[in-house]
């Protein structure tokens, strides 16, 4: 598994924010895209999870079911939310671009921990700091493949310079 150093552009996605466990994501995704079909609203790419919390406040935020849980899912065109996408939480904007440390992870989601550590010592070594919530794109459908076989790109904003800490403000 190899870490590098990407740029991403900017994408316009339509998405829903939700407390709870993680276990909620696929329930999140399984109103966005019945929604985004129903209204004729072109999907561009795989959905992406957006990682609010990291490390031990990941965990005990799942535990508590109290995660902050963002998912979304490229779109090429906005359009205005009907008063059912306004009831599902649902919006459309930007994701924001820039420069990302960016690992692949292949194998079940819950053994996805090796892939992060090895991402943070990267960046840790190559002296950045994370300035962002992480992204997880989900590269194929679970229901579809064998758990091995399962791909998740995991992208984490980076900016030149060290920190002790991690800092970053929210997108939206």
């Amino acid at each position: 598994m190899a870490v590098k150093k990407v740029e991403l552009e900017s994408q316009l996605v339509l998405g829903i924010r939700e407390i709870g466990p993680y276990k909620k994501i696929k329930e999140l995704l399984g109103k966005l895209y019945p929604y985004a079909v129903s209204r004729g609203i072109k999907v561009t790419g795989p959905p992406i999870f957006i990682c609010h919390e990291m490390g031990e406040d990941a965990r005990k935020a799942d535990e508590q079911g109290n995660a902050d849980i963002q998912v979304c899912i490229p779109v090429k065109e906005s359009m205005e939310i009907d008063s059912e996408g306004m009831d599902l939480g649902l919006a459309f904007y930007q994701l924001r671009g820039g420069k990302f440390a960016k690992t692949v992870h292949k194998g079940p989601y819950e053994n996805c921990e090796a892939s992060y550590d090895e991402l943070f010592e990267w960046i840790k070594d190559k002296g950045y700091k994370i300035t962002g919530p992480i992204r997880e794109v989900y590269m194929n459908d679970p229901n579809e493949v064998k758990p091995e076989k399962i791909k998740t790109e995991i992208y984490v904003p980076i900016e030149e310079g060290k920190e002790d800490k991690v800092l970053w403000r929210e997108e939206e």
